[in-house]
């Protein structure tokens, strides 16, 4: 009897974890349901609300959503990520509404549009809202990839009405600016050809990011930068009154903040033209975003210091949310390189972890920390598309593991499994394994 039992505990254990694999990286029809129609999000004070209810965000970055739409063959992928996403009950991805001048451009030249490509971001749209992921949709990057920045000042050269050749002049150069503008009217008053919504109208959208990861480095008051901020933002408010709109920000303090001294990695964080609170306080922004690069930002840390330092990075920046801005602050991107020279997968682990608990505590206190955004899900296939820090979720049970729990404990804090199909059916199954594996 008692050898009997001891071999029967293993057996049910391992088949309650072959149940709970099966129900987690099966057929995605298993478990995925259609959402009913999303509504707006809003913010009441340091919080996200949604449908009536606070929301806290589980979510992931998928940048390349839009590339991979504009051709027959790759179209697939966005509906397979979008799907994966929604049954590990994520809720919000962030991806780029962008692609200025290069391969599979949506702006071909200032003004300039290829509608083929618009119609791939129509597609990224109407997908998402048949899963019930909403999008935080990045406007223009501050890096090369993608056009960017760069790309808008080279626009300008080329015409003969640039002031300067300089990267940094994208914020503080006329012709630029009215670019961007156009842009951006164009963005915001798009008619998607598959929904018949324009965007402006579309709760699919989360809400609008300026820029990714701005740095004006050649003013580093920030005065340049700020202006462009205020600018920028309020004429995206003109146009659309529904979504929120936050900067980009990577949450570096700036100059004049006494947290540049105490928070900040190291001292070129406060030279690069930004500031967290002076970006973020102004009223046509709704809430605050921060990166979180640990890995990147020390070249001499040891793995345990980078995740004290990112204890505090977060603890500081919600102290912030709620006592400075009173407004959200959503960490946008935060990873681990897998090219570090003392890299482990289970540091992985320890890191999200961490990050998912100083969340999690922010969402039962009624704090601002309102969620995080993963860098990065692909699907397979993809390769071209990852970086040192992209991984396919489903291939990494121990991180699907960790996200599918923070999707479903944020959930439980506000009763939000009662009003998402997908999160119902998810966390019920997490807590009928949960209750098989205590008992066996």
């Amino acid at each position: 009897m008692v050898a009997g039992n001891g071999l029967l505990y293993p057996i049910l254990g391992f088949a309650s974890c072959v149940a709970f694999i099966y129900m987690s990286f099966g057929d995605l029809s298993v478990s995925y349901q259609k959402e009913t129609e999303l509504g707006f999000v809003t913010r009441n004070g340091n919080q996200f609300m949604a449908d009536g209810k606070v929301l806290y965000v589980n979510g992931w970055n998928s940048y390349w959503l839009m590339d991979n739409a504009v051709h027959d063959y790759s179209r697939p992928r966005v509906g397979a990520m979008l799907e994966a996403g929604a049954k590990m009950g994520l809720t919000v991805c962030r991806t780029w509404a962008f692609n200025d001048g290069s391969y599979n451009a949506l702006q071909i030249s200032p003004g300039r549009f290829d509608e083929k490509v618009f119609k791939a971001l129509d597609h990224v749209i109407a997908e998402a809202r048949n899963h019930g992921v909403r999008l935080l949709l990045s406007l223009v990057n501050n890096l090369q990839a993608y056009g960017g920045k760069t790309q808008y000042v080279k626009w300008a050269w080329r015409e003969g009405i640039g002031l300067s050749s300089s990267n940094d002049s994208f914020f503080f150069d006329p012709s630029i600016r009215i670019y961007f503008r156009h842009y951006l009217k164009a963005v915001l008053t798009r008619k998607n050809t598959i929904t018949g919504i324009e965007y402006r109208n579309d709760p699919t959208i989360f809400g609008w990011e300026l820029i990714n990861e701005p740095r004006c480095m050649s003013d580093p008051s920030g005065d340049t930068l700020q202006d462009w901020i205020d600018e920028m933002s309020a004429y995206v408010k003109s146009i659309d009154k529904r979504h929120l709109v936050t900067v980009g920000l990577e949450g570096f303090y700036g100059p004049k903040n006494s947290k540049r001294l105490t928070v900040n990695p190291e001292v070129w964080a406060s030279e690069l033209g930004s500031d967290f609170i002076r970006n973020s306080e102004k009223a046509n922004i709704d809430f605050a975003s921060v990166h979180i690069y640990a890995d990147h930002w020390f070249h001499d840390h040891k793995f345990e210091d980078n995740m004290k330092f990112v204890y505090k990075w977060m603890l500081s920046h919600i102290e912030d949310g709620d006592k400075l801005l009173n407004k959200p602050v959503l960490f946008t991107e935060f990873g681990l390189s897998n090219l570090n020279k003392d890299f482990e997968p289970s540091q992985r682990d320890k890191l999200y972890k961490t990050i998912f608990d100083v969340i999690y505590k922010s969402a039962k206190r009624n704090k601002s920390g309102s969620g995080t955004v993963i860098w990065q899900f692909f699907v397979e296939g993809m390769e071209e598309y990852n970086d040192d820090f992209g991984f396919v979720p489903w291939e990494k049970p121990s991180l699907y593991k960790l996200i599918t729990e923070q999707s479903c404990r944020l959930a439980r804090v506000h009763g939000l499994t009662q009003y998402n199909a997908n999160l119902k059916v998810l966390c019920s199954q997490r807590q009928w394994f949960n209750t098989l594996y205590e008992k066996t």
